[in-house]
């Protein structure tokens, strides 16, 4: 009885005076609203698989369409409504990743059922991963750049001079350029990107800057650590990149090469 009269009696109070009704509806917005962001927060936390996954597929687009660009770009005077591109886009999902071997390897969540293939380009939203190297019907696997038989073209943003990026299994976080010619313009903090003098990356990739550098024995060339972008002991989503026009280049160039044989 008690207990029914005091909660009346409080109804009374706030229905009647300002004061205390004002305070009560703030006191009840604050609970409510506590309680709705608590809510909030789970739901968020159990959905960032699929943001996470949306965010993938529109960073997918925007990459078609930026190729697509470049394309209409270079053959602006073609007369033609569809623009032929020359690199197909795919995601994928790193679901294994060894950084601390000399030959090391990932594992990706998609195969050849996805129109994966051998010798396709892999990439993250920050720089280059690694290469195609084996394809099953649902998965595939990646030789890492942090493998000791991976030699990939890449160059010095500002001057253009080229090399090639090795690994001398130190430290998962820096690679190495070599072949860089004494006469180019090197400076520590310089941009490393792809040279795409292959059919695999396209040129322009990301790759890290230049953290220390020195001539080798011969004194001809350069030796330059690299600061990569990637995180190459945490990667989850990556880019797989397929050149259109690389079987064609491949197979003449085994020709230019028989005949000169």
């Amino acid at each position: 009885m008690f207990a029914v009269l005091f909660t009346i009696s409080v109804a009374l109070t706030i229905q009647t005076h300002n004061y205390h009704n004002n305070k009560f509806i703030s006191s009840a917005n604050y609970i409510t609203g506590g309680v709705y962001t608590f809510r909030n927060n789970i739901t968020d936390y159990f959905s960032l698989g699929k943001e996470n996954e949306q965010l993938l597929q529109e960073n997918l687009m925007l990459r078609k369409k930026l190729e697509e660009f470049k394309e209409k770009v270079v053959l602006e005077k073609l007369d033609s409504t569809v623009i032929p591109n020359k690199y197909e886009y795919f995601t994928a999902r790193v679901i294994n990743n060894n950084y601390s071997k000399t030959k090391n390897q990932l594992t990706l969540d998609k195969g050849w059922k996805d129109s994966i293939k051998i010798d396709l380009a892999v990439i993250s939203s920050k720089g280059i991963v690694g290469i195609v190297s084996q394809v099953s019907e649902n998965y595939a696997t990646v030789q890492s750049i942090l493998n000791t038989q991976s030699r990939i073209n890449a160059k010095l943003k500002n001057s253009g001079d080229f090399g090639s990026l090795i690994w001398d299994t130190k430290n998962p976080n820096i690679a190495q350029l070599i072949d860089i010619p004494r006469i180019a313009k090197i400076e520590k903090g310089d941009t490393i990107v792809t040279g795409g003098r292959s059919t695999i990356f396209p040129e322009g990739i990301l790759i890290g800057t230049i953290k220390d550098f020195h001539l080798d024995n011969d004194d001809n060339y350069y030796y330059v650590n690299i600061d990569l972008f990637n995180d190459m002991t945490s990667l989850e989503h990556v880019y797989l990149i397929e050149n259109n026009d690389a079987q064609e280049i491949i197979e003449l160039e085994k020709g230019v090469e028989d005949e000169e044989q």
